[in-house]
């Protein structure tokens, strides 16, 4: 059995199993239950969740702890057993497996290791038997006992084991081999043998808890491989040494006990294994505990059965509210304990004491103090505090308060905060200050498990309350409310109907009288006295009101008081509307088609009266004696209380329109009766009694709905158009003040204009000035003065004459000249108004002066005098400076 290593034994760890294949020696006879062997997983995460499982689970199985147990017993045959041990991760589901061969132990030959190193050599000699015939010889087959070899030796390697010979090697040249695992199967090579001689050696130490035995085969074959002895077993056992320390399933046990237990109370179970021979010294564990901590009250609060591991309590006085956890160091020891040839290993056991209820809780002051407004509810009036030495947060340390007495009518509950466990007094139930001033309650604290055995509450588990009731001014209230009054309809206006007033529950309070107002009339048919609370009628009451539902007509008032704040109540008054005979009787419906011919010609009729009975139905019908014609054209005949028929009484009438009074009689006390035009439309009609004159296209046609919709399409239409005529209209102006501003012929908005060209070369060096200095040809009156703008409107005086303008060159001032086109600017009737848009980068075409681009500046400048620049203002500054000689 292969030990649980440490995954910090090896740096590079790899999660899984040790080998493919585990192979182990057991006893031929297995024990349901019995331990075999541990599969030596290896978790690196050693959070991970892994689930063990066993191809043969009716035999075998697995534990969390990787250790393989006997499902059943059962011998062991010859032949070792296998079967596969798989490891899967609850979480990733990633599954590892591993073929596990189990080995019967041989059978004891007595035999020792001293004997079986004195056996250099065994040879089998021939064996005589006596039979009726002479004697024969006949040859048996090898028969070797099993070889014991200790583990771990520390050699010389090889080491020699025996020589293996057959009794033929006289006669014949022999070679000898050995298969099996540990020869020419993994593990190769632990053994090998002589071929000529038949020594079989060892050749490095052995591993009894990797392999407990090994079954080799040898043969012996001539020269030739001819088979010349039957293969026969050899076994060679690994004799246990103690070399493996006993290992804890855990390296920290965690345990719990119960504060208060009795001495012998079981408190966990520690587990070691060793991976030496479980059935040899080498491999019997004892326990023992090296170590308690804390030491108190006892040092030896607990024990341990050397042979099992099971730790139990041996001394009374375990109290969590002193020591709530003891810390055990566990030593296994094998060799049965011998602490001289025994080796060791240690745990730590870590019991936490339980808490019981031990402690009752206990009020921190024996009264509580509280008050609550009158009327309020779901308010906390006092907090109750208690002290418990028990664990926080546990059934032993959660509070639960009852009330014991204070309180009969159930005003009060006590609530239990989870975090602070204090206790919280609520108001369920609403208080009148009237009644009850004051509250003293009783409450009695207790735990939400019972104490333990033994146990009592003292008296600091029990408090008292005081808790003080505020008076506040509270809303009057309407008695009864509602009121009901009986009343037939058709009361006048201006009577008195009944008194409704209320009452003020302040009895303690100095107020005055209340005051009355209405609040809700939907039929405005009541006003209140708003001192004495006296209602009167505005309206005659109407039964047939339709505020007025199931005889039934409901107003509200207002009762108020002047207290502070101030308050108010609001009573409903409900009137019973008894019903008079106070309407007529009419007829439905009031049209009526009938056929001009006697059959068929009747016609339903029914009597709609609002009042009801016995002012209503059965209803008498009648026709009126004038005119005549009424009688004889027409009968009528009553099929119902509320039905009657109305029928031709001669043979044929023209078609036409008729108006046909009809009588009819309620049966109240008295009578109600009224004379109802029932207008009826007389046709021709077909077999099937439907009319089939034209007249009765006359409801085919339009309705008002079409009609109007009709009327809505036509206006529409009419806007739309009257849109798009003005939009063309303001369109044309559009265009029209476009051709104002830009001659269609010379509108170049669509032309690529280029202004960046300064010179034309040699061909533009010669150029006239005369255009630019004409002062003679312009008259004195005509010539503005200097910093004259144009005007903001445009002129209203003639249009000028402009002047010829002479070609001789005049060196006057190119200001005149400029004031000049100004002018003719101003009174030009053609030019757009003052506020159009200006269009200044278009130069345009047959100008007077010719072109500019043969002016010469360099040749003429040096000779020209441009100090006169300097007297024409501001707006000629940056020209004077250019050409006037500074320094700029």
């Amino acid at each position: 059995q292969a030990p649980i290593k440490a995954a910090c034994e090896d740096m590079s760890c790899k999660t899984g199993f040790p080998e493919d294949v585990h192979s182990a020696v057991v006893s031929r006879s297995v024990h349901g239950g019995q331990p075999l062997l541990n599969v030596g997983f290896r978790s690196c995460d050693g959070n991970k969740k892994i689930h063990f499982g066993s191809s043969e689970p009716e035999d075998f199985r697995v534990g969390e702890d990787g250790v393989v147990y006997a499902e059943r017993s059962f011998q062991l045959s010859a032949e070792p057993t296998e079967f596969v041990v798989s490891a899967q991760d609850k979480e990733t589901q990633q599954e590892w497996q591993m073929r596990v061969k189990l080995t019967p132990e041989p059978a004891f030959t007595g035999a020792s290791e001293k004997d079986q190193r004195k056996i250099e050599e065994i040879i089998f000699p021939w064996q005589q038997y006596k039979h009726s015939s002479p004697l024969k010889r006949q040859k048996r087959d090898w028969v070797i006992p099993p070889i014991n070899l200790p583990e771990n030796s520390k050699g010389p390697f090889p080491q020699e084991l025996v020589r293996i010979r057959s009794d033929r090697d006289k006669s014949l040249s022999l070679r000898y081999s050995v298969t099996g695992p540990g020869a020419d199967q993994p593990p190769t090579g632990i053994f090998i043998i002589n071929p000529i001689s038949g020594q079989l050696s060892v050749t490095k130490p052995l591993d009894r808890e990797q392999i407990a035995s090994f079954h080799l085969r040898a043969h012996a074959v001539d020269v030739n491989g001819n088979q010349v002895e039957n293969p026969i077993d050899i076994v060679i056992n690994v004799i246990d040494m103690n070399d493996n320390r006993p290992e804890f399933l855990h390296q920290v046990w965690n345990g719990t006990v119960p504060e208060g237990s009795k001495p012998g109370t079981y408190v966990m179970t520690v587990t070691a294994i060793d991976a030496d021979d479980p059935n040899a010294q080498n491999g019997m564990l004892r326990y023992r505990i090296l170590s308690q901590a804390p030491s108190s009250p006892s040092p030896n609060m607990f024990t341990i059965n050397n042979e099992t591991g099971d730790i139990i309590t041996v001394a009374a006085g375990l109290d969590r509210e002193k020591v709530q956890q003891y810390t055990l160091i566990i030593q296994a020891t094998d060799m049965e304990g011998n602490p001289t040839y025994g080796l060791s290993n240690t745990a730590t056991a870590v019991i936490a004491v339980t808490d019981v209820n031990d402690n009752p809780p206990e009020f921190t002051a024996m009264t509580f103090y509280g008050e609550v407004p009158e009327n309020r509810m779901d308010v906390i009036v006092a907090n109750l505090t208690v002290t418990d030495k028990d664990q926080p947060h546990t059934p032993a340390w959660n509070a639960m308060y009852r009330l014991t007495g204070g309180d009969p009518a159930g005003h009060f509950t006590i609530l239990t905060d989870p975090n602070s466990n204090d206790g919280l007094v609520t108001v369920v139930k609403s208080i009148d200050f009237e009644t009850n001033r004051m509250f003293v309650l009783t409450v009695a604290a207790e735990n939400q498990v019972p104490l333990a055995k033994g146990i009592q509450h003292p008296p600091q588990s029990t408090a008292t309350v005081s808790i003080t009731v505020i008076d506040v001014n509270e809303s009057p209230y309407f008695v009864p409310n509602p009121k009901l009054v009986r009343q037939e309809e058709g009361l006048m206006a201006g009577s008195m109907l009944t008194t409704f007033t209320a009452q003020d529950p302040d009895r303690y309070m100095q107020q005055t009288s209340l005051r009355y107002s209405k609040l809700s009339d939907p039929a405005n048919w009541l006003k209140i006295d708003p001192v004495n609370g006296q209602i009167t009628t505005t309206a005659v009451l109407d039964r047939e009101s339709i505020y007025v539902q199931n005889n039934m007509y409901n107003a509200t008032f207002l009762a108020s008081d002047n207290g502070i704040p101030p308050m108010s109540g609001t009573g409903t008054l409900q009137i019973y509307l008894l019903d008079i005979n106070d309407n007529a009787p009419q007829v439905h419906p009031k049209e009526a088609t009938t056929c001009e011919t006697l059959q068929p010609n009747a016609i339903n009729i029914t009597a709609v009266d609002p009042d009801i009975d016995p002012n209503a139905g059965p209803f008498a019908f009648e026709l009126p004696d004038t005119p005549a014609s009424i009688k004889r054209n027409w009968t009528i005949v009553r099929i119902s209380g509320d039905h009657a028929q109305l029928s031709l009484r001669i043979r044929f009438l023209e078609a036409g329109i008729y108006d046909v009074p009809i009588v009819i009689t309620d049966s109240g006390n008295p009578h109600a009766s009224s004379t109802s035009l029932l207008k009826v439309k007389v046709c021709q009609c077909d077999l099937n009694g439907d009319c089939t004159d034209v007249d009765r296209i006359v409801g085919a046609g339009l309705g008002t709905g079409a009609i109007i919709a009709i009327l809505l399409c036509i206006i529409i239409l009419l806007i739309l158009v009257l849109m798009f005529v003005v939009w063309m209209k303001r369109r044309d102006k559009e265009r029209q003040a476009k051709q104002l501003l830009i001659d269609p012929e010379d509108d170049v908005r669509d032309n690529i204009l280029k202004y960046d060209e300064e010179g034309g070369g040699e061909e533009d060096q010669d150029y006239d000035l005369s255009q630019l200095q004409q002062p003679d040809t312009v008259e004195p009156d005509a010539i503005k003065p200097v910093g004259i703008r144009r005007l903001d409107e445009r002129p209203i005086h003639a249009e000028p004459q402009y002047p010829v303008r002479s070609a001789a060159p005049h060196p006057g001032d190119i200001g005149d000249f400029i004031n000049e086109g100004l002018k003719a600017a101003d009174n030009d009737p053609t030019a757009p108004p003052y506020d159009s848009l200006l269009v200044f980068d278009y130069e345009g075409s047959g100008s007077t002066a010719g072109s500019l681009s043969s002016l010469n500046s360099s040749s003429s400048g040096g000779e020209q005098d441009y100090d006169y620049l300097n007297d024409w203002g501001p707006r000629f500054k940056k020209l004077a400076d250019m050409y006037g000689g500074g320094d700029d």
